[in-house]
């Protein structure tokens, strides 16, 4: 009786979505001993393969075939729309624009509390002389991914300017080096004809405006050391 229950499944569902949205019956699937579920085209537009989904139950013997529920469900082609991502994972660098507010993630793993250790030896050496002044600070798995971007954006050592480049920031005069941890391998320009001034920097990174460079002003043409003067003419008469 529950497989036979098409015509009741149909009318289920053309009163919920109207008889023009009710396309052909496209296939049938058990819930369990006592209901089945009925599956009809949606013909919504915009809906492509989804498919109204009319679940009709049986109570037991001298119980007439009922509808228990009709829901629009996607198939395995239909168009959906992308799974939802919270806001505070959608925001990408240079989003945050004048006057926003981005407050770090709960639980973030990059920050630590900085009273109970600041995973830094550069810093811990001297926590206790100078007080660290800050609630939390950067954790090991913080400044791993903050050098990692560094290391690969327009100022790593990969980039087509440091791979054009004379010498290296870790040879300027210009690099100052940052501290703690990150001054392994990270500085700041501070030159302000370069393209980095102001800019955190790789080691490995460099540019034209090296602190080194020198540029060859000998001419372009090669100059002889003997000089032919040909604008004056001596004239010498050899009749005689």
């Amino acid at each position: 009786m529950l497989l036979d229950a098409v015509d009741l499944a149909r009318a289920a569902a053309e009163e919920e979505a109207g008889v023009e949205s009710v396309g052909a019956h496209v296939g049938v699937h058990g819930e369990d001993e006592y209901s089945v579920t009925h599956l009809f085209e949606a013909e919504h537009a915009g809906y492509r393969g989804w498919s109204w989904a009319v679940t009709v139950a049986y109570a037991g013997e001298g119980s007439p075939v009922s509808v228990s529920e009709v829901v629009l469900l996607p198939g395995q082609d239909a168009l959906v729309a992308p799974e939802w991502v919270p806001w505070n994972e959608r925001v990408r660098a240079g989003d945050l624009g004048v006057g926003d507010l981005m407050p770090p993630r709960e639980n973030d793993p990059r920050l630590i509390e900085a009273y109970v250790h600041s995973d830094d030896p550069a810093i811990e050496e001297v926590a206790l002389e100078i007080g660290l002044g800050r609630t939390r600070v950067l954790s090991r798995e913080g400044r791993l991914e903050a050098a990692d971007r560094w290391a690969t954006s327009d100022f790593g050592p990969r980039s087509d300017m440091a791979r054009s480049a004379p010498a290296h920031c870790g040879t300027c005069g210009f690099y100052t080096r940052v501290a703690g941890a990150f001054g392994a391998a990270f500085g700041v320009c501070a030159n302000e004809i370069a393209p980095a001034d102001g800019h955190v920097v790789h080691v490995e990174y460099g540019c034209g405006a090296h602190s080194q460079v020198e540029v060859d002003i000998s001419p372009m043409v090669p100059v002889a050391d003997l000089v032919y003067d040909d604008a004056q003419l001596d004239v010498l008469d050899v009749s005689e």
